[in-house]
Formats: structure tokens, sequence, C-alpha cells
């Protein structure tokens, strides 16, 4: 096995992002093996990122969403990397690479604390109260603690009715609603020990709308709050900025750069993305007519209304409905 490996997961409407992932860690200077699990790319996407990543066939018998858990199986690593494909790393990952050596894993903790008594029943559990909720979109684990923790992770979000979740608009108060990553964090209050988990700072992996969080290098794609602390990662959990018209923010800055920047390992054409995601005064005029419209509350609404639709992905309701 390699020392480490970074995994995501994409389909078509997702593929911008996964490239932007990529690029990130490449231009940051992490040469690790990246697997990305296909789950219905265009041929033609496929082919650029096959020069750049391995990528893996996807089952078809579960929603992306609920597949994180397969390449890092199929493609282990000493120190396995898992990042959604709306992420883009700021900072060089290494330290907390070598965190999560000896049996230990890592993740971010998420805006909102959630814990139910009723995780034990639902997933055959024996869940202990009092632990951080972690996001889902980084998680460092080692090789040995992988080994036990990921088959039964998986098993379990494959088990759970989607009709509770936020795949089937079930409502959010459902202890199971946010799937791939309550059923995570049960089974870390379960079967891990406290000191086994380590969980960073939520601002650490930076969400919208990235209130204090400005983008200090865009060459370096380091970004900084006021008080000077610097991200590892944005997460842009929610309306996909290739998709969907969002404010300008760090994210959109630089998914930009990573897509269309003369330095990047896999370089997209301006005419794959959006006028307000190109290059030049044209698209500096349109980015201001989405930030000045998503100002004014009708003008928001009209917006949008006409964002596309999500397809080759689980929620197919639309390109603004994506879970925490």
């Amino acid at each position: 096995m390699t020392e480490a490996a970074f995994y995501t997961v994409t389909g078509r409407d997702f593929f911008p992002g996964a490239v932007a992932l990529i690029n990130s860690l490449r231009v940051l200077g992490h040469a690790e093996p990246a697997f990305v699990l296909d789950c219905g790319m265009e041929p033609g996407q496929r082919d650029r990122l096959e020069r750049h990543a391995t990528v893996l066939d996807a089952p078809s018998d579960a929603p992306p969403s609920l597949l994180k858990l397969v390449a890092p199986q199929s493609r282990p690593a000493n120190t396995m990397v898992l990042l959604d494909a709306d992420v883009i790393v700021t900072r060089p990952l290494t330290e907390l690479i070598e965190t999560v050596s000896g049996g230990r894993l890592l993740a971010f903790e998420n805006d909102h604390q959630r814990f139910f008594a009723e995780w034990g029943e639902l997933l055959d559990l024996d869940v202990e109260p009092g632990r951080p909720y972690v996001s889902t979109c980084a998680v460092f684990v080692d090789a040995a603690l992988a080994s036990t923790l990921l088959p039964i992770a998986h098993r379990r979000q494959l088990e759970v009715d989607r009709g509770r979740t936020w795949l089937e608009d079930g409502p959010e108060s459902d202890p199971l609603y946010f799937l791939d990553q309550d059923v995570l964090n049960a089974i870390l209050a379960a079967r891990l020990r406290p000191e086994q988990v380590e969980a960073l700072e939520g601002r650490l992996a930076a969400n919208p709308p990235f209130g204090g969080l400005r983008l200090a290098d865009p060459g370096t794609l380091r970004c900084a709050y006021r008080d000077g602390a610097a991200p590892y990662l944005l997460h842009h959990w929610a309306r996909k900025p290739w998709l969907a018209p969002v404010r300008s923010n760090p994210y959109s800055r630089l998914l930009s750069r990573l897509l269309l920047g003369p330095d990047v390992a896999l370089r997209l054409d301006d005419g794959e993305l959006p006028l307000r995601l190109r290059t030049g005064p044209a698209a500096g005029a349109a980015r201001f007519g989405v930030d000045a419209a998503l100002t004014v509350p009708g003008a928001r609404r009209r917006l949008t209304r006409r964002s596309p639709r999500i397809k080759a992905w689980p929620n197919a309701r639309s390109a603004g409905a994506e879970r925490r």
C-alpha cells in the first residue's frame, strides 16, 4: 500500500468540482495517488480525469453519496483521505495525514451538533453521548482503523430507509436525515474511544457564506480569517457555483483559478463554464450582475428558479438542494 491517498466520488454534473479538488491538491504539492469513483461521468470527462487520477467504476445499486467508502476499501492506503467533490483544499494536509497514523480518525466539527439516542436502536449500536458531531466532507483515517470501521459504516448506510433522509425529502428532525453523515457519527460514538477521534474546529473546513474569510493569495490558494487563522479547505455544501448563480465568495474565486489557471494539472476550457466563472471583463460584469441580483429578494427568486436540475447525482430536486 502507498503511504497516503485521496478519494472522491463524482458524476457528470459534479465533474468541475472534482477537477478543482484534484487541482488544488496538486497546486499545494500533494503528489499522492488520487482515486475517483465514477458515478456517471461522460466518457470525455472520464478520459481527461484518468490522466491525473485512478478512476474506478461505481456500483449501480446506490446513490453516489452512499458510495464514498467504496474506493477506500478497494484501493486502501496506510492513510486514507476522503474528500467530497465540492471541496477545495487551501493548505497542505501533510500534518493532518501524519496525525491519524497509529489507529486514529480525524475530521472537522460540523456547524450543528447532532446526537440521537435512537441511533442505537436504528443502527444496532451502543452509542455514547457527548461526542463531537463531525462533517463527512473530509475524513482522514488510518488503514488499520478503516479496515474495521468502513465496512460496517458502508453496510449501515445502505440499510437506511432513504425516505426518511435528505435524499427523498425526509424531515431534518429525523435521526438519520443526513444519512451517511449521521451513520458515521453514530458509529464513531459506538465503536471508537474518544482519544481515537480528533475533531478539528469547524471553521478550518469553511462553509458558505464564508463569514469573515478572505482569499489571501490565489496563487497559493491561501485563505485567512481576520484573526489570521487559515482553513485547510473550503466546502461548498450549498448551491454549486458551476451549476447555479451564487454570490461571489472565496470558493467561487478559487474555483475559477483552479479550473482555468495556467499552472493547474487539468485545465478546462472557458466555454465549459458559465460566463460568471470565466476570466476577463465580461465575466467580471456577469459576476457583478449576479451579486447585485442576489441582494434583491424578487430578483433572487427569479434567478434561483432558473437554476438547472442536477443530473447524474442522487438529488434531482434542484441544483440548490444539498445537505450539510
